[in-house]
């Protein structure tokens, strides 16, 4: 596949990558600085307890004051999760569908290069949105331990890692949807309706008896909805993560070859 076709996906949304990975860099420095000052706040830990719905709802799990606990609430049950679908989903939705409608795609598709490879480096340009906010979140966490914060460093590494899947697999959806339909708006509207359903079932099976079974359904759950900084990620999570992107790659592939280029 061209590296030059990646980097010019890349560069097209640098300022939004940029700006994006730098604003969940600072806002996660800003969550490890502040932990000392949370650290030995129980009335915090009581007022989530009574509030199960509220905790529910932004995914919080267990105690919110343990260093799990803080990162989890704070960034990568809710925050991180938002930050990284914006980007994948948004570029999933135009790198096909996007550029289709604005006559950019026509272009490219005359140059001397199959659609399978044209599309093939749209996927590995989807990879590389995906990685940007989980990376950017990592980083400021390995000052934690100037600041009393102890993560466990490898559950970390590994919903990490499943954080940047979970945002390929939705951003994967919508450049399929996207290439099925030819539709940018299309494509952002019923993946970011996928994203926010799949979130709820996650976040709401602890308060409703009937979610618990069928949370398991949700790529959220898989990735960050099980308190996994603290528990860790569990293999058949990550195949299932890699597999349900895999699934979906390999459909918009075929259906970018038969879409129709005006």
């Amino acid at each position: 596949m061209p590296v030059e076709l990646v980097r010019l996906e890349l560069r097209l949304r640098r300022r939004m990558l940029l700006g994006t990975g730098f604003g969940a860099m600072a806002y996660l420095l800003l969550i490890v600085l502040m932990y000392p000052s949370f650290r030995g706040d129980t009335s915090l830990n009581s007022m989530l307890s009574s509030n199960p719905g509220a905790a529910a709802a932004f995914g919080i799990t267990g105690s919110i004051t343990s260093p799990a606990g803080w990162l989890n609430g704070n960034m990568y049950a809710n925050f991180g999760p938002l930050l990284a679908l914006l980007l994948s989903i948004g570029y999933g939705a135009a790198a096909i569908a996007g550029q289709a409608a604005d006559g950019t795609l026509g272009l490219v598709a005359t140059l001397p290069l199959g659609r399978t490879r044209i599309a093939a480096a749209k996927l590995l340009a989807l990879v590389l949105v995906a990685a940007v906010v989980p990376i950017a979140s990592y980083l400021p966490c390995l000052l934690g331990p100037h600041f009393q914060l102890y993560p466990n460093w490898s559950a970390l590494a590994w919903t990490s890692v499943a954080l940047g899947l979970l945002a390929f697999d939705l951003g994967a959806l919508a450049l399929w949807l996207g290439a099925v339909t030819g539709s940018r708006g299309l494509a952002l509207g019923v993946s970011a309706a996928a994203a926010a359903a799949a979130y709820l079932l996650s976040s709401l099976a602890p308060l409703v008896h009937a979610l618990r079974g069928p949370r398991r359904l949700s790529p959220f759950y898989w990735a960050v909805g099980n308190d996994q900084l603290a528990r860790g990620v569990p293999p058949a999570a990550l195949v299932a993560l890699a597999g349900l992107g895999m699934v979906l790659a390999g459909a918009a592939v075929p259906a970018f070859r038969r879409l129709d280029l005006q």
